[in-house]
């Protein structure tokens, strides 16, 4: 995991309410850091936080 930023990481779990996020939060999270939505999905999989509600596939 420390191939990424505590920050971004952080950011994510601090999103993941009972171990999900929303799509939106997610997108929202990697505008914000300036990175793919992949990466936020690469992180919600080593975190075991699901991705809810997703509305373009991305995850």
């Amino acid at each position: 995991m420390s191939e990424y930023d505590e920050k971004l990481v952080q950011a994510v779990r601090e999103g993941a309410k009972e171990g999900k996020l929303s799509c939106t939060a997610a997108r929202k999270i990697a505008g914000e850091f300036k990175v793919p939505p992949k990466v936020i999905g690469d992180i919600c999989d080593l975190n075991k936080i699901k991705i809810k509600a997703c509305e373009l596939g991305c995850f």
